[in-house]
């Protein structure tokens, strides 16, 4: 089975400014020939910048600050990533972000954007690089999609949509690509430590149980150990993967059923609440 090509490869990683993101550079620094680090927040960047040359003197790391919603933003991050090395062994596509709202009162604006980087920004960059993977017969895609990607549940509809296109078209794409020494794996975490519920506005004052919440230490350790074996489906975790798998075997109408008490409390809560529609 085909291996990834990190260890002395080139590898892009997109949202490499916090969570999960931040977790998996400090993990690749060390094994990794050159790492570029993609995200909004150009400090934050130059600040791991420093953490990971202290750290792993031999790894090369670029900063290279872009909106991966905006396309001409990315188009300017891909031309002076290739022309700095013209080769990218691996993609991995972490940047995305939830809304938490009821869709008819979403903020369209928000929404949209949401749609522009979990779809089309991991659909351009994983367009414009894995053609040279290809020739070269070699290389590797990790997708970050969520536990959203195969389930449902209220007050997500358009981040589940999104998750469900990712897990969707990764594993269209690992068919495709068989044969190709191209890996394609994606990761599908459940409820991560992260600046997740702070970006999406979580109106209900409840967060996840810390009985199935990971770190996004543990979870990046989980997904690169995942990838490196090549696997599809990434589910770190032990309590998340049963939960997961249970869901998996319960008929839609039932989930349907169980789900919407708490669909109607949530509706009733979010009309009572002060978030700004």
């Amino acid at each position: 089975m085909a291996r990834p090509p990190i260890d002395d490869g080139v590898v892009l990683l997109t949202g490499a400014s916090s969570g999960i993101g931040l977790e998996l550079a400090r993990l690749l620094a060390p094994r990794a020939r050159v790492l570029a680090l993609v995200a909004r927040r150009e400090a934050r960047l130059t600040a791991l910048k420093r953490e990971l040359e202290g750290a792993a003197p031999r790894c090369k790391v670029l900063v290279l600050p872009a909106d991966l919603a905006d396309r001409a933003s990315t188009d300017a991050m891909l031309d002076a990533l290739l022309a700095e090395t013209p080769e990218i062994d691996v993609l991995i596509n972490n940047a995305g972000f939830g809304d938490m709202d009821l869709f008819e009162l979403a903020d369209w604006a928000k929404t949209e954007k949401m749609l522009r980087l979990n779809v089309d920004g991991l659909l351009y960059l994983t367009h414009r690089l894995l053609g040279g993977m290809v020739a070269r017969r070699r290389g590797g895609v990790l997708n970050v999609s969520s536990g959203a990607g195969m389930a449902f549940f209220p007050g997500f509809a358009a981040y589940i949509g999104t998750k469900h296109f990712v897990t969707g078209f990764t594993e269209a794409l690992r068919l495709d690509l068989s044969g190709t020494g191209v890996v394609v794996s994606q990761l599908c975490p459940g409820p991560v430590a992260t600046e997740f519920e702070e970006v999406a506005g979580n109106f209900t004052g409840m967060s996840p149980p810390k009985l199935v919440e990971l770190s996004a230490a543990a979870c990046a350790k989980k997904a690169l150990r995942g990838f490196d074996r090549g696997r599809a489906l990434i589910v770190p975790g032990a309590l998340m993967w049963l939960v997961m798998r249970a869901a998996e075997r319960t008929p839609r109408w039932v989930r349907r059923l169980l789900l919407t008490p708490f669909a109607r409390a949530l509706r009733a809560k979010r009309l009572r609440s002060s978030k700004p529609a």
